[in-house]
């Protein structure tokens, strides 16, 4: 039996429509992927909160769960786990995003998306994006 890790990410829209991308650091698995941010739900945390944490630690930002929207959700077996990932999007949060753990960010268009090399369950999200916007 494969184990479900359960991750939260967010599109984080900005005023012009962009969406906020954020690379893979040297040294962490996928290193150099491009990705929606967001990381590991932790145990009795819920999608939402595990967002609002993940965004004030790695990207020095902060929201609030009624500025999160679910949008869709990415299901996906890797070979040494089945990854499920809600994607919320956010246009509304407090600060600037910064990079805090090594990772290069970058705001794309949404009919950009599909030029950043992304992990196979980020893949099929990026029509629904941006379709949505």
């Amino acid at each position: 039996m494969t184990d479900v890790v359960l991750v939260s990410a967010v599109a984080l829209i900005d005023a012009d429509g962009r969406v906020l991308l954020a690379q893979r650091p040297p040294g962490k698995s996928m290193e150099g992927l491009w990705e929606f941010p967001g990381g590991k739900v932790e145990r009795g945390e819920t999608p939402e909160a595990a967002l609002i944490r993940e965004l004030h630690e790695e990207l020095g930002i902060d929201t609030w769960e009624s500025c999160l929207a679910p949008l869709t959700f990415a299901s996906h077996s890797y070979p040494d786990f089945h990854l499920l990932m809600p994607l919320f999007a956010c246009r509304k949060w407090r600060g600037t995003p910064r990079p805090r753990e090594g990772q290069v960010l970058r705001w794309a268009a949404p009919k950009r998306l599909k030029d950043f090399p992304m992990p196979p369950a980020d893949i099929p999200l990026i029509p629904i994006l941006r379709d949505w916007l």
